[in-house]
């Protein structure tokens, strides 16, 4: 099913409804709570999240949804709304903004429209297949860069890797310009728009990585994973985005000297 006006107007809506649940919580009280697998979670990444299944639920009763906070809801079109209210929970309860909204149109298990919104700077990209990125209403686009010694390279925490993902980053780390930490899905919005060159992470969900991948590949560049196959709903959670395709083949390169 083609991507209309429609399904883009929806997407905006939802990140609108979104952002108003998470700004008043930004810096204020957020009813900290620990799940079970050790994260955080707040009240803003719950209110964000109801939010937004509300408005699915009203207007694509057929569509499925796939979030973070309250799981799967099955549906019945082939279309499933992937949702993560806050990437970046650590970044939002340290009072930074560089979290941001998380929204992901995936059909039969391919990502078709993508949004990254930061509520509080009002930052927002949206990428749709077939259709160049937007950041804020403008054209975004990654930049080229002729060299991966001239990378700059991303990555939210090594801490994140196991032993044998370590290994291949630090092999990756040691062929780049410079490497910076932290950012969570922001780095791939800055990618989009040109200010970073390479992101890798690994042990992402579905709801980590639906989202960015029609941002990044809309903007120019290219995602994969860490075998460079194209990231699906079936995708293992390793994650490489590159603001120039033409240094795919050389991260690749540089991790598999890693051994991974």
């Amino acid at each position: 099913m083609p991507v209309t006006d429609a399904d883009i107007a929806l997407t905006h809506r939802l990140a609108d409804a979104a952002g108003a649940a998470i700004r008043p919580r930004f810096r204020a009280e957020f009813g900290l709570e620990t799940k079970a697998d050790l994260s955080p979670v707040t009240l803003a990444d719950r209110e964000a999240e109801e939010a937004m299944r509300r408005l699915i639920i009203a207007e694509r009763p057929m569509d499925g949804i796939a979030g973070e906070e309250f799981g799967v809801r099955e549906g019945t079109s082939g279309r499933q709304w992937v949702l993560d209210p806050i990437d970046g929970t650590r970044a939002f309860i340290a009072g930074r903004p560089i979290f941001g909204t998380l929204i992901a149109l995936v059909e039969d298990g391919w990502p078709v429209i993508g949004v990254i919104d930061q509520p509080v700077l009002r930052e927002r990209w949206i990428g749709v297949v077939g259709r160049a990125t937007e950041f804020n209403g403008a054209p975004a686009s990654t930049r080229l860069c002729r060299e991966l010694s001239q990378a700059l390279l991303a990555t939210t925490s090594p801490a994140l890797f196991d032993d044998a993902q370590l290994h291949a980053f630090e092999h990756l780390d040691a062929a780049v310009r410079s490497t910076v930490l932290g950012g969570d899905c922001y780095n791939y919005a800055c990618l989009a728009s040109g200010h970073l060159d390479v992101v890798v992470e690994a042990g992402l969900k579905l709801h980590d990585f639906a989202a960015l991948v029609p941002v990044v590949e809309g903007a120019g560049g290219r995602m994969c994973d860490w075998q460079g196959d194209p990231l699906h709903a079936g995708s293992n959670g390793e994650v490489i985005a590159a603001g120039d395709p033409a240094r795919v083949d050389d991260i690749l390169e540089a991790m598999a000297c890693g051994g991974h």
